[in-house]
Formats: C-alpha cells, sequence, structure tokens
C-alpha cells in the first residue's frame, strides 16, 4: 500500500498541510564552478514510483536548473538523484461503547472498541546533487508534504514541489522561507 501512495508522489500545496523543505550541503564545495548537469540514470530508475510522476519530477528539476544557468551535458559537473519515501499515520479512536452499563462505579463491563478515526500519508521527495568527478554528494534537497491522490494539476503541484526545494541551491540562494 505504501509504494502505491508513492505512485501518486503529490504533496498537498493548500489548505493547512504545508511542505516542508530542508537542505544541506559540502562546505568544502564551490558551487560557482559548476556549470552542468545530467541525471543519475541507474539511481532513478530505482526510484519505485510511475514512470509518468518520475518524469515530471525529472522535468521540474531540468527546468529550474536551466533557469540557474546549468545546462545539460554528456560529461557533466553534476549529476543528479532522486529518492523518495512514504508513511502513513493511522489514528485509532478509543472510544468506550456501553449501552447498558453494568456493575457500580468504577466496575462497570460493557462492549468497548477501538475504530480507525483517519489517517495521513506522508512523502518525503529528496534531490541529491553530485559531484560527477568526485562521486561525492555536495547538496541535497528534502521536501516533505502530504500525498494527494488528485490528478488535477499534477504537473504544477509537482513543479511547485521542485521548485520550493530547489530554492535552496546553490547555497545562500535561498528565495522561498517556510
Amino acid at each position: 500500500m505504501k509504494k502505491f501512495l508513492l505512485i501518486s508522489l503529490l504533496f498537498l500545496l493548500n489548505g493547512c498541510y504545508s511542505i516542508r523543505v530542508y537542505s544541506d550541503f559540502d562546505s568544502e564545495a564551490n558551487f560557482n564552478s559548476y556549470m552542468s548537469f545530467a541525471f543519475y540514470k541507474a539511481g532513478i530508475d530505482q526510484v519505485e514510483i510511475s514512470d509518468i510522476d518520475k518524469k515530471r519530477i525529472l522535468k521540474a528539476i531540468e527546468e529550474n536548473l536551466k533557469s540557474k544557468q546549468l545546462v545539460i551535458s554528456e560529461t557533466p559537473d553534476l549529476l543528479i538523484n532522486i529518492s523518495t519515501e512514504s508513511s502513513e499515520n493511522i489514528y485509532i479512536d478509543n472510544s468506550f461503547y456501553n449501552p447498558y452499563f453494568y456493575g457500580w462505579s468504577p466496575f462497570y463491563f460493557g462492549n468497548g472498541y477501538r475504530r480507525i478515526s483517519h489517517s495521513t500519508s506522508e512523502g518525503v521527495l529528496y534531490i541529491d546533487i553530485i559531484d560527477a568527478k568526485s562521486k561525492q554528494l555536495i547538496w541535497q534537497g528534502k521536501g516533505i508534504g502530504y500525498l494527494d491522490n488528485r490528478t488535477e494539476n499534477r504537473d504544477e503541484m509537482i513543479s511547485n514541489y521542485v521548485n520550493k526545494i530547489l530554492a535552496y541551491y546553490p547555497p545562500g540562494s535561498e528565495k522561498i522561507k517556510n
């Protein structure tokens, strides 16, 4: 079921849910020296999401990095990888139902029950930027949000999500504060 939820990989961008974004980077990396990128196909092929959503994510990453003056290259300075996680939070209602009230208080017996009151699915998208020469991770962005199965505006929702993460690349370029 969790894998199926990952397939949808849509994060709710409206309502009371917000996207939390975090990033970390190698302080010794010279981010001004990187001019080109390529996608790390071997890593991306292992991500267990639908090919359509994977394509949406990669397109959004490509557009974002191109807007930062990086170009796609066969001999890149950077390799881009993605990965995902999801978790389902189930909330239990521990109600006690006693239509007949047996015994004297506090000793009474009856029909107690537990039921699932609601559940939510939280998804995480990681964007890894790797130095192509040293094969070392130099930057990682992480976006956490609630999964949504709606089909309308999927391209826009994923693009917005990716752009919020990549607003922190390169370090010091934060345009969006959460």
